[in-house]
């Protein structure tokens, strides 16, 4: 994996004290930096810097990112990246997320800003050529709870699902309650229990990965399958006691396509991963740097905020020569 400069959130938290305790133990926020920085492009239309370019992108993610890391207050933060689609994937299912749109133009011109501000910030921000971020996130995950970190990953995708545990929690932006999700809020919306949800997306498949589920099974009959046999290979061991005619048949014609379908949805969490847990402790801000960057941009607001904070809390600023 390829760690770039850290970054910090934003003006604004990194002008403010936590105002709650600390975490008992070390917290990680792992952000979906890809499914924010989409996020933060169609939440805000119309937004540029004072030569014209677009800037909505660059502000919105900018405003999530300090929103998050008040609510969690991380000890340890990182952004993760697309780098391409995993091989083994694509080799099995050529068409696997092959319906999306190319990145819109005026979205793909702000990623590097956006990581130049986040270098200024003192935040980790990951990379790695021919990894899904969401690789990179599992990966991520289980080196922090292998050494006693509680994890918080941000992002929309209900892969993640499958990572929940009593270690692990997601932070949903499209839950209004800004609640953590954990087994029981899983088990809300699914039915069913995070180590079922690998087997309850390879039978319903995702239409947002071009992942095609198993003919006449949506959501509902998933999960009952799952409630009463456990899993896909108990389904298959038992598959008599599927009592529908026609369930049992569509099924016993989709096992190729249901394992399959497990390979393309299950996180490839062992994969190794290279990022140093002490490297995702949020680093002393670049001042000057983060000056120029929203000088640059025209964010008005954030530059005034970013003054306050250093007047007020200028112990908290420490200005790193070489950084960005």
């Amino acid at each position: 994996m390829r760690l770039r400069p850290r970054n910090n959130d934003a003006a604004c938290d990194m002008q403010s004290s936590p105002t709650s305790e600390a975490p008992a133990r070390p917290r990680l926020l792992i952000v979906d930096g890809h499914a924010f920085a989409y996020r933060a492009f169609f939440a805000i239309r119309s937004l540029s810097a004072p030569d014209g370019s677009a800037t909505n992108a660059i502000y919105g993610f900018i405003r999530m990112l300090v929103k998050m890391e008040a609510r969690v207050k991380p000890t340890h933060l990182i952004v993760v990246w697309d780098g391409g689609l995993h091989e083994e994937r694509t080799a099995l299912h050529p068409e696997y997320k092959a319906q999306r749109p190319e990145m819109p133009a005026n979205l793909a011109l702000q990623l590097d800003q956006i990581i130049s501000w986040l270098r200024a910030g003192g935040v980790a921000s990951l990379t790695e050529e021919g990894r899904e971020a969401d690789d990179g996130i599992a990966a991520i995950t289980h080196q922090a709870v292998a050494a006693g970190f509680e994890v918080i990953i941000a992002s929309s995708d209900k892969d993640f699902m499958q990572l929940v545990s009593p270690d692990v929690r997601l932070l949903n932006p499209g839950d209004k309650t800004d609640a953590l999700w954990g087994a029981e809020e899983v088990m809300a919306k699914t039915s069913v229990k995070p180590t079922q949800i690998v087997d309850w997306l390879s039978l319903i498949g995702d239409s947002v990965d071009n992942i095609t589920g198993v003919a006449g099974i949506g959501p509902k009959t998933a999960s009952e399958l799952l409630r009463q046999f456990g899993s896909i290979d108990s389904i298959y061991q038992r598959i008599e006691e599927v009592s529908q005619n026609r369930l049992r048949a569509s099924l016993q014609a989709s096992e190729g396509l249901l394992r399959r379908n497990q390979q393309l949805v299950r996180l490839k969490s062992e994969m190794t991963s290279e990022v140093s847990l002490e490297d995702l402790v949020r680093k002393p801000i670049d001042i000057s740097a983060l000056r120029q960057l929203y000088a640059g941009w025209g964010f008005k607001t954030l530059l005034r905020e970013l003054e306050q904070a250093h007047q007020s809390e200028g112990e908290l600023f420490t200005e790193t020569a070489g950084v960005g």
